[in-house]
């Protein structure tokens, strides 16, 4: 439960204020490409700060790093509700991912530290469950905050959440290293950060889960535009879209826990990433052709969003499972190409905003077509899987 609170920051942080993104756009008096510039930063922020939690965690153990991470979050936070302007509010909001990223960073070191490959990825699917009730809380909190007390109030209450986060890691986490590594010399890091890089199939479960994962933020970046301006659907009713799609997450990565009971992860990720490839082109078809008004683009988003439960915790799980020893290495490197993707994803989605829903669906489709080619380029077929 405390690790899916840990995990959980980056989709609270993300998702409470997306419905406030029209709101800021207004205040700030810049366009939609300016106003997503926050998300970007918030994704830029969460791939650059995991290399160096990596690293640390392997030597210093679990726990300092994940507190100190929280700590910076919370302040963060603090000062967004301060910010005087867009470019402010994009700077902080790279600072908060910086420090929210250590909680992402550190559990998924922390499982491996205690689990193998497969039990691995069936305790990810279980952590689903509740990190995913942040996506579905979190826009139906932020648009009720947003009407009542400003966007400010949104950032002040993720100030709340982090405070809440330290308080359950510090009393509630014990430390899962049990042997400390190598003092830190930044050459020797870069010589593992490059032998991982050079590992084909960590790359291949890397760069598939996380360019699949880069998928669903570029809909965070742009659902609130397509359903708040597009479909005039109001901040309220938008997080119960948000909210359907986050549950058809939590669904599906229940779902995966049973399915590992039979199938190896790589055969269920395999699978996962052709459905979420095929909703994909379904997306844009209906989002250029307007077949099906609001939900003809809604239905093939929830099919996409829902096959990411089966796709997160598999690649996670079989990118991480020969780095024992490397296990905060391993995470980091997993997490900085990640978001690095989301980041670009996110970025290209207002870069091609043209008032419809097509830089999303194309963006979406995109990543999901790449995943899956990316897989069989660098895996190799199932058959061969381990």
């Amino acid at each position: 439960m405390i690790m899916g609170m840990m995990v959980a920051i980056g989709p609270m942080t993300i998702d409470m204020y997306l419905p406030s993104l029209p709101a800021l756009q207004a205040h700030f008096g810049v366009d939609a490409g300016a106003a997503q510039l926050t998300l970007s930063a918030y994704f830029l922020g969460l791939a650059i700060g995991q290399i160096g939690y990596g690293p640390v965690a392997d030597r210093f153990g679990r726990r300092a790093p994940l507190l100190f991470g929280l700590c910076l979050y919370t302040l963060a936070s603090l000062l967004c509700a301060l910010a005087p302007d867009i470019l402010s509010l994009s700077l902080l909001r790279f600072i908060q991912a910086i420090g929210g990223c250590a909680g992402m960073i550190v559990t998924r070191a922390m499982l491996r530290d205690r689990f193998e490959q497969q039990e691995m990825a069936r305790i990810l699917s279980a952590m689903v469950l509740v990190m995913g009730v942040a996506p579905i809380l979190a826009p139906l909190a932020g648009g009720q905050i947003l009407v009542w007390f400003g966007w400010q109030a949104i950032f002040l209450a993720l100030a709340v959440f982090g405070v809440l986060s330290c308080v359950a890691a510090y009393t509630g986490l014990p430390e899962t290293l049990t042997q400390r590594g190598r003092p830190i010399v930044a050459r020797e890091v870069m010589h593992n950060y490059a032998r991982l890089l050079a590992h084909r199939r960590f790359m291949g479960y890397a760069l598939s889960g996380g360019i699949a994962s880069a998928g669903m933020f570029a809909y965070i970046s742009g659902s609130a535009f397509v359903f708040i301006e597009v479909f005039h659907i109001t901040p309220q009713r938008f997080g119960l879209f948000f909210g359907a799609n986050a549950f058809g997450l939590i669904v599906v990565s229940q779902l995966n826990s049973r399915l590992l009971l039979r199938f190896r992860a790589e055969r269920v990720l395999r699978a996962a990433l052709m459905c979420f490839a095929g909703s994909g082109v379904v997306l844009v078809a209906t989002a250029a052709t307007g077949f099906g008004g609001l939900w003809g683009v809604a239905l093939p988003l929830f099919v996409c969003i829902s096959s990411l439960g089966c796709s997160f915790p598999n690649a996670t799980a079989a990118a991480m499972a020969p780095f024992g020893d490397r296990a905060g290495l391993a995470s980091a490197l997993m997490g900085t190409l990640q978001f690095s993707v989301a980041a670009i994803a996110g970025a290209a989605v207002g870069q091609l905003h043209d008032g419809t829903a097509m830089p999303m669906a194309v963006v979406i489709a995109a990543c999901g077509l790449t995943a899956l080619i990316l897989l069989r380029v660098l895996v190799g077929s199932p058959s061969v899987a381990p």
